[in-house]
């Protein structure tokens, strides 16, 4: 029994010796990155499309051959820039015509007004030669009745008598002759006045024609109405054209400044009618697989209605497009910016794993030992970062690579540091 005993001890012993004798695990070569605290925006990132600013189907407003064409396919315009021009020879000769008429009847009106003045003239003197016969007639009564009054007495001969009373009707006819006279005169003034008023709704008719003659020749000329891009030729010179045909004759597109089309969902609408109420909204597009900097416009277009069909909004951002970095057509990479986050703590998005119980993250303690941290994580942001909302605290260190090698509590070696993300 005592034999056993022994030989029960010397086993033990020997497997606690090769216990102590057992390696410890090497440390772990990783790299860390400090956690930041910094100010990060808050984005929308969606697919745009851009569309050009205004849209304009160049078509003629008459009739006619095509003289010229002034512009090359893709040409870049100026508003008022000559496109096209139509035959005006026809226009010409209307506008010659028209303005023949023109001066043809206001010469009728110069002599419409001549013979007008001529019956207000022949007017006044009617008028003046009846009110002078009706001072002689009144006086020529005033005598016949004195005389009457003479002839009752016997003072003066009744022949005297008869003649101041034959004097006095001979006045009374020429009275009612010159009243006569003056109703003559007042009809030939009144047409005279009419005939003025016909010469010159004419001579208005004539000057409408003589404008609309202008107009015709003008229209001969076709121009650009806005600064914008030529499209392709789509009549050459020679066509005959018609007024306003179905097809135009070059398509304009308007692209500096131009929109960037795009959509978000509905649920998102609430914060951009926010944060729009307190400021402009920066839009950023870039053409996807292009490197440089990334063109900035302003939200300018909020859509009155949301799409039932795929629950988004329409909106627009407005960009000057100054080097012609967008196309109508194209689609981009659209980033709306609605605020920013102060202080938000930012790590790698590296150095967040997945496991069983959701995401975490490797910490290293100042002994150089690891601890599994779990983590909420927030938005992605540029850069690769990533916005961690609860897990971790600023300044403290996280691994970024050579995670597949740790346990908790495990020893590290830190190889080099990765480039801390540039402050906001």
């Amino acid at each position: 029994m005592a034999g056993l005993l022994l030989l029960a001890t010397g086993c033990s012993s020997e497997k606690s010796s090769a216990a102590q004798q057992k390696p410890a695990l090497p440390a772990v070569p990783v790299t860390v990155a400090e956690v930041l605290a910094k100010t990060v925006p808050v984005q929308l990132r969606v697919i745009g499309n851009v569309e050009a600013y205004s849209v304009v189907s160049v078509k003629p407003q008459i009739n006619g051959e095509i003289f010229r064409v002034h512009i090359h396919p893709g040409q870049d315009v100026q508003k008022g820039a000559l496109l096209f021009s139509i035959d005006p020879r026809p226009f010409e000769a209307s506008l010659r015509q028209a303005e023949a008429n023109l001066a043809r009847d206001r010469a009728g009106l110069s002599q419409t007004k001549a013979a007008l003045s001529e019956k207000k003239a022949a007017q006044k003197q009617a008028e003046a030669n009846v009110a002078r016969d009706e001072a002689q007639l009144e006086n020529a009564r005033t005598q016949t009745h004195r005389y009457a009054e003479l002839v009752k007495k016997e003072f003066v001969a009744k022949e005297q008598y008869d003649q101041i009373r034959t004097n006095e009707r001979a006045l009374e006819a020429t009275v009612q002759a010159g009243q006569a006279a003056v109703e003559d005169a007042k009809a030939g003034v009144i047409a005279a006045e009419a005939a003025v008023t016909n010469a010159e709704a004419v001579i208005r008719a004539d000057q409408a024609a003589v404008e609309n003659a202008r107009l015709q020749l003008e229209y001969c000329s076709i121009r650009s109405p806005i600064d914008g891009r030529a499209g392709d030729l789509l009549v050459h010179a020679g066509n005959v054209v018609k007024a306003n045909p179905d097809n135009p004759l070059l398509v304009i597109n308007q692209v500096r400044p131009i929109y960037v089309n795009f959509a978000v969902p509905e649920q998102n609408l609430e914060a951009i009618k926010q944060y729009r109420a307190a400021g402009t909204l920066r839009v950023e597009a870039v053409v996807p697989k292009t490197s440089g900097a990334r063109p900035q416009g302003a939200l300018t277009f909020v859509n009155n209605t949301v799409d039932m069909t795929t629950g988004t909004i329409q909106l627009k951002g407005t960009f000057a497009n100054g080097d012609n970095a967008f196309w109508p057509g194209q689609f981009v990479d659209v980033v709306l910016t609605l605020t920013e986050e102060p202080d938000a703590l930012v790590v790698p998005s590296q150095a967040i794993q997945n496991g069983q119980k959701g995401s975490f993250v490797f910490v290293v303690k100042p002994d150089l030992t690891v601890e599994s941290r779990p983590v909420t994580v927030g938005r992605a942001l540029e850069q690769r970062e990533t916005v961690i909302t609860r897990g971790v605290k600023p300044g403290e260190r996280v691994v970024t690579d050579g995670q597949a090698r740790l346990l908790p509590g495990g020893k590290v070696v830190i190889k080099s540091a990765s480039p801390a993300p540039k402050e906001g």
